[in-house]
């Protein structure tokens, strides 16, 4: 997966939008944007359209509210019999949060006749200034955990920031901070890491320069906020052409070495961390 859009639980219009954005998975959000009044309602939504959404359609995920608040086991419980792929779990403070959630989904999924670990987790880990401390805290938190994603808005929020950008558009130190952070977390993990969203739509340059950015350091996939940020995300971090004939070039370069842990190849010496990536790319490209 490439590409997970954010889209209100609560919107039918927006729901069908995302449907055909090409998105590799929809978040059905009940959080940040579903006010209170309406969170029964968009539960009821939610719950509704994993039913009747088409099964070649993008993976479908629910993105329940945080764990310090009373909504949580009630969106769970609203939706996990509709067997949603994954649950995003928002402002986790370590690697505990995850087991609360998975605890707690073992046994709404026995009530619903479904096997254990049916559904998927991942978080986002970086909302709040104690979660900074603790992002190596996820691995072997719960095998259904499989991504990591960070977030910015909040935690400028948390921090009291004025902004979270400098006057040329980078996000401030605090901000880097976060997506390393998140990225070292998620591949100490074993996880996917996702880059956050990109929360000017309307400027596409932007949007490929960050994902770009992202896929250059390790990042396999971009969260979205608008149908349109879906093709640029879906073609930076699908892998082209000619990085794939040179990661073919790498694995048989060593293929044809035999049992040595360096190659030389067009002038440059390759060890096996090279060969790893190669194959990381194959298998990348043949999952999209």
């Amino acid at each position: 997966m490439r590409s997970f859009l954010f889209v209100p639980a609560d919107s039918d219009k927006k729901l069908a939008k995302g449907a055909g954005s090409g998105a590799d998975a929809l978040i059905l959000d009940l959080e940040d944007s579903v006010a209170l009044s309406n969170k029964p309602a968009a539960r009821a939504n939610a719950g509704a359209y994993l039913k009747s959404a088409s099964p070649k359609g993008p993976k479908l995920c629910v993105r329940m509210n945080a764990l310090d608040t009373p909504l949580w086991q009630d969106d769970l419980k609203s939706v996990i019999a509709a067997k949603p792929y994954a649950i995003l779990v928002p402002k986790t403070i370590t690697g505990g949060c995850i087991r609360t959630v998975s605890a707690y989904l073992d046994g709404l999924e026995e009530e619903s006749g479904l096997t254990k670990g049916t559904t998927k987790l991942f978080c986002v880990a970086t909302e709040t200034a104690a979660s900074m401390f603790n992002l190596g805290t996820y691995g072997g938190s719960s095998s259904r955990l499989f991504a990591m994603t960070w977030g910015a808005e909040d935690l400028a929020a948390a921090l009291g920031a004025r902004d979270n950008k400098d006057e040329d558009g980078n996000y401030t130190g605090p901000y880097q901070m976060a997506r390393t952070l998140t990225l070292l977390g998620a591949i100490a993990a074993g996880v996917m890491p996702l880059d956050s969203i990109y929360k000017d739509f309307r400027d596409e340059a932007g949007l490929e320069r960050e994902a770009r950015a992202a896929a250059r350091d390790g990042f396999t996939a971009k969260m979205a906020i608008h149908p349109a940020q879906i093709e640029t995300i879906n073609r930076v971090f699908t892998p082209s052409d000619h990085d794939l004939a040179h990661a073919r070039m790498v694995i048989d370069a060593f293929d044809k070495a035999g049992d040595v842990g360096v190659v030389a190849m067009d002038g440059v010496m390759l060890d096996i961390p090279h060969l790893k990536q190669a194959r990381a790319l194959i298998a990348r490209a043949n999952q999209a």
